[in-house]
């Protein structure tokens, strides 16, 4: 009787010990730190950035970083009390250099269901769309236009850099109108300017540069029901705890909220135009 009671103790050890083991792990989960807490002790942010103006630039003889995405990442840097450091790399491979722990945040990321798959987002700072640059000037287009509808006339002639995805959202979207496909943006720039073109489609941040230039006469319509809309955010780690997201989601409310993220795009914008002279 005894050397069965023994014998059962010892069987039931191993289980005993895992039960344990998973005690041990799951205080110990429980206690971790979380991520931004590992990017303190460490003292550097490592941002992921490729360029795209006005949302990330680098100034090819300083090696320095500006553009509103880039601003965005060294006021996160502030709030965490550590330096910001940027990551030169390409958008071919801004989403597997963050897969593979090269930088803890990607700038500038536009949201879609692929990247959801391999990476978490931020919510926007922004909202990327098609927009529709005029003449305001112009006696087709109606001053209370609002829909691609209120501008798909026959007489208008809209032009799209061909093969985008601007062309096909603008393309399923016109009946009557006539669509002018050109090879670039400067060619569909200066097809509005010129006035062979009514109406230039392109990406609403692209667009804003043509706006803020060209104050006197240009403007630009964000259409209702929107050609394509995509939030452009902050790439993060796809294991990220929902409490280490929601971090950089509340630094980004207020930042969006106030105000202070239109002061930095339109302080890029004029930095790219400045360039550009």
């Amino acid at each position: 009787m005894l050397s069965k009671l023994i014998t059962s103790a010892l069987r039931a050890l191993p289980a005993l010990a895992l039960m344990g083991g998973l005690s041990a792990t799951t205080a110990h989960a429980q206690t971790a730190d979380g991520y931004w807490q590992g990017v303190q002790k460490a003292g550097v942010l490592r941002c992921g950035a490729a360029v795209a103006p006005p949302y990330v630039m680098r100034d090819p003889a300083t090696g320095e970083y500006s553009g509103f995405f880039a601003d965005l990442c060294k006021e996160f840097a502030d709030v965490l009390k550590v330096k910001p450091q940027f990551v030169d790399t390409t958008w071919d491979n801004i989403v597997a250099g963050l897969q593979a722990g090269k930088w803890d945040l990607s700038l500038a990321l536009n949201r879609t269901p692929a990247r959801a798959m391999a990476v978490q987002f931020s919510i926007p700072a922004m909202e990327y769309q098609i927009s529709l640059a005029y003449n305001k000037n112009n006696p087709k287009i109606p001053a209370t236009a609002a829909s691609v509808a209120d501008l798909d006339k026959a007489g208008v002639t809209i032009a799209v850099m061909s093969g985008t995805a601007q062309d096909k959202a603008i393309s399923a979207a016109v009946k009557n109108a006539t669509i002018m496909r050109l090879p670039g943006n400067d060619e569909t720039r200066l097809a509005l300017t010129s006035k062979r073109a009514d109406i230039l489609v392109d990406a609403s941040d692209t667009n804003q540069l043509l706006t803020q230039a060209n104050p006197d006469w240009a403007v630009a319509l964000n259409p209702k029901p929107a050609l394509a809309k995509q939030g452009v955010s902050f790439g993060l780690p796809h294991n990220m705890s929902a409490s280490d997201v929601e971090v950089v989601n509340i630094f980004l409310e207020e930042k969006v909220a106030t105000g202070h993220v239109d002061e930095l795009i339109h302080k890029a914008v004029d930095e790219v135009l400045k360039g550009a002279k």
